[in-house]
């Protein structure tokens, strides 16, 4: 009642900030998910689907930084992921020999590289663009190096691919990465820091405008920035984290072909299970990734036709669900 009577009175307020306690909460349960995912799945094929969902999450959200915070729709992701791939693939075999001392947990980080330094080469090209004419020359290039894997089979292997043996060197901390629960939890970590990362980018500067890029890119042009610039430069960190997704993948399967890594059916599985998990959400690729393994592994065994459903779910969450599954 004093504080209502003498205005002067200073009032004492108590701030509560539940979106940090949510944020601290959320992360700590994808944490405490990955680490727990294999005691509670213990059987091989649960363990690989584990695996594969891990580095998938890491390529899903790289595309969505195009898609659903830039407004990008490309048809060639799976380039960069692929030749990320080839890159780590080569690498380890070259530390094998031991000419490169290169340990096997910086394999993904290398083959971000090699997806950042192909992003950097075509992205120059293609970001000149937006809208659909982005889309159709991302989906010429990624034609073109899928044509091109046969013309150089010293580096694509041909159609048999490269092959790789993951446990070379001395052990890491006494990890062999052998078994294939030391590559899931390898794999993990790499999720979660990545995953932690690219969240991390949506609240930066350059995360913000992209996303007025993605809006409305003319009132963009009038405040002074140059569009194609903060495309390209969302084109490169993207081709950064596909690299290291395709890296991941090369260490878990120990192979690469450049007839499944390379080719436009990969580029579409990613915008189709990006777009069905919610390109919308930052959390929307996580859910796209689960769907595209449980679609390729499990539902591909129920039924020859999956394809069939799978195409119907499609068009059943354009329809009604444009949002996703997020939504």
């Amino acid at each position: 009642m004093n504080a209502i009577a003498n205005p002067s009175t200073p009032t004492r307020y108590y701030r509560f900030k539940p979106w940090n306690i949510g944020r601290w909460l959320i992360w700590s349960l994808f944490a405490i998910a990955l680490i727990v995912a294999p005691m509670l799945f213990r059987s091989s094929l649960a363990l690989t689907m584990l695996s594969q969902i891990g580095y998938l999450i890491i390529i899903c959200l790289s595309y969505n930084m195009l898609l659903g915070q830039g407004g990008m729709l490309s048809f060639g992701h799976a380039v960069y992921t692929g030749l990320g791939s080839f890159i780590a693939i080569h690498t380890m075999n070259l530390a094998a020999k031991g000419s490169l001392p290169v340990p096997l947990v910086l394999i993904p980080l290398v083959g971000g590289l090699g997806g950042m330094f192909f992003a950097i080469l075509f992205g120059y090209v293609t970001t000149k663009k937006a809208g659909t004419t982005f889309a159709m020359i991302t989906l010429g290039i990624g034609e073109l190096v899928a044509s091109m894997a046969l013309m150089f089979p010293t580096f694509f292997g041909g159609e048999g691919g490269i092959t790789t043996n993951r446990v070379y060197g001395a052990p890491f901390l006494g990890l062999t990465f052998g078994p294939q629960i030391q590559v899931y939890y390898l794999i993990a970590a790499y999720c979660f820091v990545c995953t932690a990362a690219m969240y991390a980018f949506t609240g930066t500067p350059l995360g913000r405008i992209l996303n007025a890029v993605r809006d409305n890119p003319e009132r963009v042009e009038f405040i002074g920035y140059n569009t194609q610039r903060v495309r390209y430069t969302a084109f490169i960190i993207a081709g950064f984290f596909a690299g290291i997704g395709g890296g991941l993948a090369s260490i878990n399967f120990e192979i690469v072909n450049a007839a499944d890594s390379l080719n436009g059916i990969r580029s579409g599985g990613y915008l189709l299970f990006t777009f069905l998990g919610g390109a919308t959400f930052f959390f929307g690729p996580i859910i796209g990734a689960v769907l595209l393994v449980f679609a390729s592994i499990l539902l591909s065994e129920l039924s020859k036709a999956w394809l069939l459903y799978l195409g119907l779910v499609f068009l059943f969450m354009v329809m009604f669900a444009p949002g996703g599954v997020a939504s």
